[in-house]
């Protein structure tokens, strides 16, 4: 199973996100299978494949909590 997820880059207090498609079973670091977003939440910039999110989620993927809060907050509707 596929999940959209959160993964921490950056330094110590300025990290930003990259919104990663991976598999659920992997930790936060582990193998990505493909990037599909960026979220910055220090300028609350972000940046989204839109064609690639409703892609995921058309297979299945699961979304997370927080990934389907910045979808929310950019207006994008995923069920």
């Amino acid at each position: 199973m596929v999940k959209l997820r959160l993964k921490r880059y950056g330094r110590k207090q300025r990290m930003t996100y990259r919104i990663v498609a991976i598999d659920a079973q992997s930790r936060r670091e582990g193998k990505v299978t493909r990037e599909v977003g960026f979220y910055n939440p220090r300028k609350e910039e972000t940046q989204l494949d839109i064609s690639a999110i409703t892609a995921f989620c058309e297979s299945g993927a699961q979304l997370t909590e927080t990934v389907r809060d910045i979808l929310k907050r950019e207006n994008l509707k995923i069920t």
